[in-house]
């Protein structure tokens, strides 16, 4: 009599970036042994090692989406995961100084989203929960709960007797009876090798300049613009390790490739940095790097069972709060995979050992990007 074939894991998760690590440490706390495939030498050496760093409380976001549910909800999670995991955090907060004006609805919708924030007497707008973090390490120690196999690019997706047949550019096979697609830029492409065309995700470059403190001083806070639809905007603020970086661009381009700093980005983001912090006139940085954000044409935060095929979960078009929204977008996926069939135990804490980068996390993807930093 023939047996039904056995799954390599549970649970597969394509991509080790800071959503799919935190996918996997979600699921390690109710115990389930998740595999996590990487197509990178490293986990976190695309867009969750190039960004900012700081870990929004979504003081500003739209009430009442998913977007803004997640990174709520993984303000909620986050003090505790951030110390079983020995993460280091700069609990510096932030401060949007424009005029009252401008500031009061802003402090409005945080009010909505039960987030402090006030405005003080001189029209500026303070955050006190925002904080900054190292996000490789943070993406380290959320995938050390997992498996994760890197240089696994995942070439091919079938459905075989009731399970799912991973593919990889080497030849090895992969099966799994849920697969969360968690491929960050090449969530399309992933998507696309089960039959499922229904989102396409396009890099939003978010270019960087890291400084040294000007006149030796550290920036105590995060210095915030007035955001945008479509952007945060500029923002200036510290590293855990005590540099300045000011930054990104929202360049929207085609090529997923293209890790770069454009010669026009230094003097786009110095102007603007300039404003809130006057010290960076004549500052040359020490360094620039380059982000490219994985947006999704014509949508956002696509997260949900594909149509296309059964046992595939994406979670794609996770724009620029994919670190601050992680651990909420994490439990929420859980509840997908549940859903599919597999057995949660009881949460637990899963601790971790604290992280040392080879340096600053800020050089860690420009050296392997080769951009110049």
């Amino acid at each position: 009599m023939a047996h039904a074939k056995t799954a390599d894991a549970p649970v597969a998760i394509v991509g080790a970036g800071v959503v799919g690590s935190a996918v996997a440490y979600a699921l390690a706390r109710r115990g389930v042994e998740a595999v996590v495939l990487e197509a990178e030498p490293e986990p976190g050496l695309a867009a969750s090692g190039t960004n900012s760093g700081i870990l929004h409380t979504g003081f500003d976001s739209t009430p009442g989406e998913l977007e803004t549910r997640l990174i709520l909800r993984s303000g909620e999670l986050r003090d505790a995961v951030l110390h079983d995991l020995a993460v280091p955090v700069l609990r510096c907060g932030a401060v949007m100084a424009t005029n009252r004006e401008t500031v009061e609805p802003i402090a409005r919708i945080a009010e909505r989203n039960g987030v402090e924030a006030r405005v003080d007497p001189e029209g500026r707008l303070e955050i006190p929960g925002e904080a900054v973090t190292d996000p490789v390490a943070y993406t380290l120690g959320l995938a050390a709960a997992a498996e994760v196999r890197t240089s696994a690019r995942v070439e091919s997706i079938e459905r075989r007797d009731g399970l799912l047949d991973l593919g990889l550019a080497d030849g090895a096979h992969v099966t799994a009876g849920v697969a969360v697609n968690c491929a960050g830029l090449h969530a399309d492409e992933v998507a696309r090798l089960a039959g499922d065309e229904s989102f396409e995700i396009y890099p939003r470059k978010g270019e960087f300049f890291v400084f040294d403190p000007p006149d030796g001083q550290p920036l105590d806070r995060i210095l915030l613009p007035v955001p945008t639809k479509r952007t945060k905007g500029v923002l200036v603020f510290p590293t855990i390790d005590g540099k300045v970086v000011a930054g990104p661009t929202a360049h929207d381009g085609e090529d997923k490739a293209d890790w770069s700093v454009r010669p026009e980005a230094h003097e786009a983001v110095l102007s603007k940095a300039r404003e809130m912090l006057p010290a960076l006139e004549g500052a040359e940085p020490v360094a620039s790097y380059a982000g490219l954000r994985p947006a999704g044409r014509d949508t956002n935060y696509a997260i949900g069972p594909s149509r296309a095929c059964p046992g595939l979960i994406n979670v794609a078009a996770i724009r620029s709060t994919g670190l601050s929204a992680s651990l909420g977008i994490a439990e929420h996926v859980v509840g997908l995979i549940e859903a599919h069939g597999v057995g949660l135990g009881a949460d637990r804490a899963v601790h971790g050992t604290a992280v040392h980068n080879d340096g600053p996390w800020w050089q860690r993807t420009a050296r392997h990007r080769g951009v110049a930093a």
